[in-house]
């Protein structure tokens, strides 16, 4: 297939689990409930449950995490990582796995420069990121016409590695806006710098959002040009199991406005935005429909993420929101029975929208989850896909 076709060459091929996700997107109603792919970390997981013998997935992880999407049933991929789970052992995290900024480095060093403390991460922010990234977007400005064409020509490869059952969306590399750098610093470093120098932090959005509003102008393009599914799903853990890692307040003064000003050209391009949730981001789930997102992916309902009165919220425009709702990776799946995921999914489709509805995982599936909790999902996840709301009496 020529690439510069993008996915207009595909539009009546489509397959039933593809075309599922597209009138799920566009929010018309179906028959059934798509599901959303699920980034299942234990090996044997992948392995048993896409039929393929033991240390299959050590040798042959892309075509191993390929097999296990299309044997659950997925109808939808955005992020495409199938070598993520070699990240861990089978049953775990690998204890000899080099430590970075997040997880018990002991000691951070970034281009030459010791980052000890807040005025060491500031310092290197003016000295080191605040010129690479002005430099970014002057880069940015220069290719754009180049990274559209290998934005949908990375797009297509996908699809074509799935097949046309199963819809992949943008995610990797089609978005970008200012977020914390605590991966960059250490928590402590970044959030003591984020206090002690908030002049120094929103100059950082600022510079951020002027490249990132240059980039995402030119992901729009490459959606529209590509003829991809208009739909992103934005990605940053800004928040823990007490609410935001930040004071909500000092993210209305420093922050939004240049998060706004770096998503804009998605919003005027129509292209639908919904974002993941991890930990408590209750606080911020009426500031982001506020300023144009469509939706929402993740929730950690045990952190007082209120699934029930988000899918009731609407957009700012007044329309249904798009949701992404999973059985939950930290408490129903590793520490419940089979009747519980049963549960929990019954509990997500009865009180899910009406349309715009997918199911799947609350995010990735940590090793250490039961198999027959595994097997109990997939084959709720099954029914519903087949079935949709009237299963069981839900309408």
């Amino acid at each position: 297939m020529d690439k510069t076709t993008g996915f207009a060459e595909f539009e009546d091929k489509w397959q039933a689990n593809a075309r599922l996700a597209l009138d799920t997107f566009a929010l018309r109603p179906t028959q059934g409930i798509p599901l959303s792919s699920m980034n299942v970390m234990q090996w044997s997981h992948l392995e048993t449950l896409s039929g393929n013998p033991p240390g299959s997935y050590a040798k042959e992880p892309v075509r191993v995490y390929r097999e296990f999407q299309l044997k659950v049933g997925a109808c939808f991929i955005d992020q495409w990582i199938p070598d993520n789970p070699l990240s861990m052992k089978d049953q775990g995290y690998d204890d000899k796995a080099q430590r970075g900024a997040t997880t018990g480095a002991e000691e951070i060093v970034r281009d030459g420069m010791l980052i000890d403390s807040p005025e060491a991460t500031v310092a290197h922010m003016e000295k080191v990121l605040f010129p690479q990234w002005e430099q970014w977007r002057r880069d940015l400005e220069v290719n754009a016409d180049e990274q559209v064409r290998n934005l949908i020509a990375t797009e297509i490869e996908v699809q074509n590695l799935f097949g046309l059952n199963m819809l992949k969306s943008p995610y990797g590399g089609f978005f970008t806006f200012p977020g914390f750098l605590y991966g960059n610093y250490g928590y402590a470093n970044y959030f003591m710098a984020y206090a002690l120098y908030p002049e120094v932090i929103e100059r950082g959005f600022k510079i951020y959002a002027d490249a990132a509003e240059v980039y995402n102008r030119i992901a729009a393009r490459a959606i529209v040009e590509g003829g991809l599914p208009r739909l992103i799903r934005l990605d940053h853990d800004m928040a823990d199991s007490r609410g935001t890692l930040v004071d909500i307040k000092s993210l209305d003064k420093i922050w939004f406005p240049h998060f706004v000003r770096s998503i804009q050209p998605f919003l005027d391009a129509g292209i639908r935005l919904i974002w993941h949730c991890d930990g408590n981001l209750m606080s911020m789930v009426p500031r982001l429909l506020d300023v144009g997102l469509g939706g929402f992916q993740g929730f950690q309902y045990e952190d007082g993420m209120d699934y029930e009165k988000i899918c009731k919220m609407k957009t700012r425009d007044g329309d249904g929101l798009f949701i992404i709702a999973g059985v939950s990776v930290t408490t129903t799946l590793p520490h419940g029975k089979p009747a519980d995921v049963r549960r929990q999914l019954d509990w997500l489709v009865a009180k899910g929208p009406k349309v715009g509805l997918m199911l799947g995982c609350s995010s990735s599936v940590a090793p250490g989850v039961p198999l027959a909790n595994m097997q109990t999902l997939i084959e709720g996840l099954a029914h519903y896909r087949q079935h949709g709301r009237s299963a069981n009496g839900v309408q």
